[in-house]
């Protein structure tokens, strides 16, 4: 791909809002104001808007329960996304999933999935679907390091490849699955020889690197709808943040954060832009994203709580059967 005064714009533009949308969350979940579990993207900005930049609007995403970052690129309501945080009917699913469940179907985006490799036999499905449907369209699964010690994991590769299927797996693999080192939990560390396995297109790639991350996706994507099957991206970043907003975050030093705070990927990519005399107005682009943010916020903070007696809606089909 070729970087321009508008893409670049862009790619700032992207991980920026997430990472501010996500500043804001932490401030907004330390006042209660969002409960539950909530787990950032801090740090793995890079990965999430670099995908999303390669794909068409009739792509699908499956992703993990750290997806506000991506929901975001995807192009899911700002305004939305924050009021489902504060589990508000307003929110994307309704204020039903929160954090951890973000759904629209009008983007094709099909969760956050709580569950720890929950969604790569879905996203598996979702495949299956348009290849029966011949469909010229991909599925992307997000899914981190952690899963790839699930059965989940390796059945989905398997049967991904085996029936040749136009999926996009993208592990981002940010060295810790929860509290334990991926060198604690994996024999072999470089998860893209495990893709590999399963004779599918597989490749490593700088996960704090926004440019390369587009490229990487931009030429996997291009394979699989010309029909070269299902491809494995294993995108190496890093989260500055806890694991969750629970997470006492004793398994690892903070000099190692520190020094991975050298990598951040709005720092980098800014660098980048000046070796490559492109000028854009980061203070811009910072007052245009906090203004985002605050209408998060006050669409959030001014939406409604579903009535009580609606509580049971949802729960089983709406469809009569009779």
């Amino acid at each position: 791909m070729k970087l321009d005064m508008a893409q670049a714009e862009k790619f700032y533009s992207q991980m920026l809002l997430i990472r501010r949308f996500e500043e804001r969350c932490a401030e907004a979940y330390s006042h209660q104001k969002i409960r539950g579990f909530l787990h950032l993207y801090i740090g793995e900005e890079a990965v999430g808007v670099g995908v999303m930049d390669a794909l068409s609007d009739e792509d699908a995403i499956v992703a993990t329960y750290r997806e506000h970052g991506l929901a975001l690129v995807r192009g899911i309501s700002p305004q939305s996304i924050m009021a489902e945080l504060y589990g508000k009917a307003e929110g994307c699913s309704h204020g039903r999933g929160g954090s951890m469940h973000l759904y629209s179907a009008d983007k094709r985006f099909y969760g956050g999935n709580a569950i720890v490799a929950g969604g790569l036999p879905f996203a598996v499905g979702l495949a299956l679907a348009d290849k029966k449907m011949n469909k010229n369209r991909a599925t992307v699964c997000f899914f981190g390091d952690g899963a790839v010690a699930e059965g989940e994991f390796h059945e989905s590769l398997n049967l991904a490849a085996l029936w040749n299927l136009p999926i996009l797996f993208v592990c981002e693999n940010n060295r810790y699955g929860m509290g334990t080192a991926l060198k604690y939990a994996e024999s072999e560390t470089n998860i893209s020889k495990k893709a590999a396995a399963y004779k599918m297109s597989s490749h490593q790639v700088d996960g704090m690197n926004v440019i390369e991350v587009a490229k990487a996706t931009q030429k996997a994507v291009k394979s699989i709808k010309a029909g070269g099957g299902p491809q494995f991206l294993e995108a190496l970043t890093y989260r500055f943040r806890a694991h969750s907003m629970f997470d006492a975050e004793l398994y690892r030093d903070k000099s190692e954060v520190q020094e991975w705070k050298k990598e951040d990927p709005l720092i980098t990519f800014e660098k980048r832009l000046i070796e490559l005399d492109f000028e854009i107005d980061t203070d811009k682009i910072e007052k245009e994203v906090a203004k985002i943010v605050e209408d998060a916020v006050e669409f959030a903070e001014a939406g409604t709580l579903e009535p009580v007696e609606e509580l049971e809606k949802f729960v089983y089909s709406q469809r009569d059967l009779s």
